[in-house]
């Protein structure tokens, strides 16, 4: 007997993440592209989330095997580290996105990818706003099932979906759990879902960036003897808050 024929979530998340690439194989692509291009011009990819969607945007973020032109835009505040309910409160107030955003070095020709599962809160909808202003490429990780089902908790009423240059839907169910035990919704999907989106993102942007020429930037563990990160720590130290 296989794992995956025992467990029910191994079964279901198998599935999950083949209908997250089923029918979204153009935008997938498109979004491939936007970070190859990052690569290729030496440009930065910005990443942001908030509660367990900052996840996410860490997950591109300084890992062995992962590209280095990854700017993790992390702030204590809106991180669960600090407080759960507290940081759930706060990702709903306008007006913050501009206060992170304006600590970070960002160029109009950089893209943004922005992870929210609700799509509804002000910081992350505001956050894409922000960088649509500025004259940035905006890629959404989002639910649209979730999104479409509630109403915004912004003034504009607008969600993340509403404003980002390309969406793409992590098929996530309202509420996230993707099993029924008890009575009870559980088995979250949307941080697995979120991950295999970014990582898909950017190994297939390398296999584009590498066949056009481009050198690759990316890491190498800091667990493996013989290799150094420091020529790409010097490179990105500059553009990269957290390096």
């Amino acid at each position: 007997m296989y794992l995956s024929d025992m467990f029910e979530y191994a079964q279901k998340i198998q599935s999950h993440l083949q209908e997250v690439v089923q029918g979204q194989e153009s935008v997938l692509l498109a979004a491939s592209d936007w970070l190859a291009d990052t690569i290729i011009h030496d440009r930065m990819i910005h990443t942001f989330g908030t509660g367990h969607s900052h996840m996410m945007a860490l997950e591109l973020f300084v890992r062995a095997g992962g590209l280095a032109n990854v700017n993790a835009m992390l702030d204590s505040m809106v991180m669960t580290s600090e407080g759960s309910r507290r940081s759930a409160e706060i990702e709903r107030i306008p007006g913050l996105a501009k206060i992170i955003w304006d600590q970070h070095k960002i160029d109009k020709e950089d893209v943004m990818i922005v992870i929210s599962n609700s799509g509804r809160n002000a910081l992350p909808l505001e956050m894409a706003m922000v960088a649509r202003e500025f004259g940035m490429k905006v890629i959404a990780i989002t639910s649209l099932t979730q999104s479409s089902k509630y109403p915004s908790r912004h003034s504009s009423g607008k969600k993340l979906m509403d404003v980002a240059d390309l969406v793409i839907d992590n098929k996530v169910p309202s509420g996230d759990g993707i099993l029924s035990i008890g009575g009870c919704q559980t088995g979250a999907s949307s941080t697995i879902s979120g991950v295999f989106i970014v990582n898909l993102l950017a190994t297939e942007a390398m296999k584009i960036a590498a066949e056009k020429g481009a050198r690759l930037p990316v890491y190498f563990s800091q667990n493996i003897d013989g290799f150094s990160n420091e020529e790409l720590y010097d490179k990105y130290s500059g553009r990269v808050k957290h390096l």
